[in-house]
């Protein structure tokens, strides 16, 4: 008899990419009990990224935890996420968010 992959109504599961990485952050965000900005910022944003995924039900009922211990309802979230980024937010690079060699092309005489 052939092993059964856990299968949705929709098909079967999938493993997203980002998966190893966001586990890293949801646990964070559960460790948290008075979430700071970047704290709600990174669970709205993954919210949004697994919201329909066929796959990661430990994130995304992690990520449903988080948001009951935080007392807060999705639109709740959105809500302050969204006058936190007016408010001017923006996120600090991490190394691993760097986008290109890091050569800086200023410090050359042409």
């Amino acid at each position: 008899m052939p092993a059964h992959r856990p299968v949705r109504e929709d098909g079967p599961e999938q493993t997203h990419p980002l998966h190893a990485l966001d586990r890293v952050v949801v646990d964070r965000l559960l460790a948290a009990e008075q979430p700071a900005d970047e704290h709600l910022v990174d669970a709205a944003r993954l919210l949004m990224r697994y919201e329909g995924f066929p796959g990661a039900r430990d994130l995304q009922d992690d990520l449903a935890k988080v948001l009951r211990l935080w007392g807060l309802s999705r639109e709740a979230l959105h809500q302050r996420t969204r006058a936190i980024w007016a408010a001017g937010f923006r996120p600090a690079p991490s190394g691993s968010d760097a986008v290109g060699s890091g050569f800086d092309t200023t410090d050359q005489e042409g």
